[in-house]
Parts: C-alpha cells; sequence; structure tokens
C-alpha cells in the first residue's frame, strides 16, 4: 500500500502540505481534488520521491520513499503535471531512454514497447520530435513512460487535461481497466473525472483534508441528494404546479428557476419525493419534457466543503 503519515511539506514560510495522513491500497483509485494551491500536486510528487518532505513519514510498497528510494521509485508511475519530457526528442527515443533507467531490455522489453505504443495509440508520430506533437500527444508520451515498467502504484497528475473527448474516454476506460490490480492516485481538478475513474476521493484545501469519502457518499452529503428535477413542457406554466408539489408531505421546498422552465423539489428529512411527483403529475396530466432522481451533486458538495476552508 502507499502509507502516509503526518505529511508537512513547507516552501520557506509557505505551508503548502499540512499533516496529511492517509492510506491508499491495491484496488483503490483514489482522486485528490482541491481549489488551486490546495496541496495536491506537492503531496503527489512527496509520495512519487520527486519532492522530500520536510516531515512524516511516506512508504510505499514497504519501502520509506526517504531512505529506500530507488526501490519505492521502482514501483512507481509517475505522470507530472504538464508531463514535461524532453522536447528535442522523439516519442520512440524517449521510451527507449526511460526502457533504458528502468532496466529493462531483451524481448520483454520489445514486447512491452510495442504494447504501449498501441495501446496510447503512439505509432504514427514515434518519430515526430516531441515539441511538434499536440498538447494530447504530449501527454499520451507522458503516460506511456509512467505505464511503460507495469508500475504496481501510478500516480497521475491531471491525466487526461489536453486531451479531446475521445482521447479522455480512452484513458479513462485504460485506467479502469488497469485499477483492479494496481494503486492509483489521480489528482484532477474535473469532478466527472472522479465519478468516471475513482472509488474513493479525497478534498484537501490549505495542504489539510477536509473530506474522505467515496464519490457516492460524498453526493449523498449534497443538498440535491434524493431531490426531483423536472422540467415542464411548454404548454404547461410552471406556477401552476409548484403550489401543489410544495404541498406534498414528501416535499420540504422547491426552487425554481424560470429561465430554464425547471422546477426541483427538495425532499423533507427521510422521505423520498420522486413517487408522490409522479403520482400527482399522472393524476393532474402535467407534461414534463424531463423528471428524474437526483443522485447528488458533487461540484456543490466540493464548494461547499473548500468554501468553507477558504472562508
Amino acid at each position: 500500500m502507499i502509507d502516509c503519515q503526518n505529511l508537512v511539506k513547507h516552501y520557506g514560510p509557505l505551508l503548502a502540505v499540512d499533516d496529511l495522513s492517509f492510506q491508499v491500497e491495491p484496488g483503490e483509485v483514489l482522486g485528490f481534488l482541491g481549489p488551486n494551491g490546495a496541496g495536491k500536486s506537492t503531496t503527489m510528487r512527496v509520495i512519487a520521491g520527486f519532492l522530500p518532505a520536510s516531515s512524516g513519514r511516506v512508504t510505499v510498497c514497504g519501502y520509506d520513499i526517504a531512505t529506500h528510494a530507488t526501490a519505492a521509485k521502482a514501483c512507481i508511475g509517475y505522470l507530472p503535471e504538464g508531463a514535461p519530457s524532453y522536447p528535442e526528442m522523439t516519442p520512440r527515443a524517449f521510451l527507449d531512454f526511460v526502457a533504458d533507467i528502468r532496466g529493462m531490455h531483451g524481448d520483454s522489453r520489445r514486447a512491452r514497447l510495442a504494447e504501449i505504443y498501441g495501446l496510447l495509440h503512439l505509432e504514427h508520430v514515434l518519430e515526430q520530435s516531441i515539441d511538434t506533437l499536440s498538447k494530447g500527444y504530449k501527454r499520451r508520451v507522458g503516460l506511456a513512460q509512467a505505464l511503460l515498467h507495469d508500475p504496481q502504484v501510478l500516480i497521475l497528475d491531471e491525466p487526461t487535461d489536453g486531451l479531446d473527448p475521445n482521447q479522455k474516454h480512452e484513458v479513462r476506460e485504460l485506467i479502469n481497466a488497469m485499477a483492479k490490480d494496481k494503486i492509483i492516485i489521480i489528482s484532477t481538478h474535473l469532478l466527472e473525472e472522479v465519478d468516471a475513474l475513482c472509488n474513493r476521493a479525497i478534498i484537501i484545501a490549505q495542504g489539510r483534508i477536509l473530506a474522505d469519502d467515496t464519490p457516492a457518499n460524498l453526493e449523498a452529503r449534497s443538498k440535491f441528494h434524493n431531490a426531483v428535477s423536472l422540467r415542464l413542457a411548454d404548454n404547461v406554466a410552471l406556477e401552476q404546479i409548484r403550489k401543489e408539489i410544495d404541498a406534498l408531505g414528501d416535499v420540504e421546498r422547491t426552487e425554481v428557476d424560470a429561465n430554464a422552465n425547471r422546477l426541483t423539489a427538495f425532499p423533507a428529512p427521510g422521505r423520498m419525493p420522486l413517487r408522490a411527483i409522479s403520482e400527482l403529475s399522472a393524476e393532474r396530466g402535467w407534461e414534463f419534457a424531463e423528471l428524474h432522481l437526483e443522485s447528488g451533486r458533487l461540484d456543490e458538495v466540493f464548494r461547499t466543503i473548500t468554501g468553507g476552508a477558504a472562508a
């Protein structure tokens, strides 16, 4: 596992990471969430052995990253923010170089390189210099070097940054396929990426952990959890039905977005208003363009948690 105990990192007088403690085990895909400057990238750099901690201890697969750095780093595939590389090199030369420093050789090396080229669709750019590649291809080359030695631990800082929707889907599918037997930490500012990839999320701000839970449990903290959102057909007046929905015992209150012709009904404590609203609408003959149950909104939970910390 990855085990971080009382991790602290100072940059001069700035406290970037403030006494973080957490563990990540095989099969977990941990999403690191936080506003800019929260300490996400710094924490990942310390775990990867890229930066020394000011105090505290990190072990990766049983190796202390400070005292057994080489053994720990052999277990890690690390994609830094921005996917830095050598711009004058080609992807083929760069990945050959990475294979050299990872101690790969022989038929297994050739087979793994060919596999990685195909996995990340790099075949037709292998002979271009990296500085001529698009941002998306640079990101793929960076991901290729992180995956090349089939590490037990993946630390990925914004892995889909710069990718188009199809490329994002491919990378997410790849990460999901690897998740069963690896330890994966992902830093992202894309909340949909947490839903798509992660079975656990840590929200940090000002270098401190503010929440550590599954995405579903975090969504359940949202005021929209179990709320009913409906958009009315053009021939139905909004105020015509709002009072009747407000009067239902399962509904605590309603909010209206007149511009979108949308109403949101929030549940009374411990209640589920969807059935009552559906039955009432059938009885009254109301026409809805859209009617659905909200699971919760992670962006609203994120703003509530991190906004409170900032305040």
